[in-house]
């Protein structure tokens, strides 16, 4: 970094606080001894989704919520439930290197966290996940249901 008055390339931090997600600092550069101030922010990585066909396309938090919305219409779901599965899909794949994750992947988090909330919404969710075209998809998916429920 460089000071914006002179370019000379040392200062000094006078004063540091955060602010919202940010960090300020006001610097004051050790040449021409002219004050300014810098704003720090993280830099998360770019986590890309690999979808069923083969596209790519960045990680949405909103198009998850919302998809998992959809699932829970009228359902006794929180919002602090949606937003604690949408933190476990983000947590599952914060730690890994590679910053791609699947569809298929994502969608079978949701599901298993559905699955300990409500019964409706992960057929809902399943629905769609799984792309049923008939009857009998969602007969096999409320059978696998009940069976885990009894186990």
């Amino acid at each position: 970094m460089k000071c914006p008055y002179c370019g000379y390339e040392e200062f000094k931090v006078i004063d540091s606080r955060p602010k919202e997600e940010k960090i300020r600092r006001r610097r004051e550069c050790l040449g021409c001894k002219r004050r300014f101030t810098t704003y720090e922010v993280v830099e998360e990585p770019l986590r890309l989704v690999v979808k069923r066909d083969g596209s790519i396309e960045p990680y949405d938090r909103n198009k998850l919520l919302s998809g998992i919305y959809h699932a829970i219409k009228k359902r006794p779901v929180t919002i602090a439930q949606v937003n604690a599965i949408a933190d476990e899909v983000e947590d599952k794949y914060t730690g890994i290197l590679n910053s791609q994750m699947t569809s298929d992947k994502i969608g079978a988090v949701v599901l298993e966290c559905l699955r300990d909330i409500d019964a409706i919404a992960y057929i809902r969710f399943a629905s769609v996940y799984q792309d049923f075209h008939d009857v009998a998809g969602f007969i096999a998916a409320i059978s696998a249901l009940d069976s885990e429920d009894e186990d």
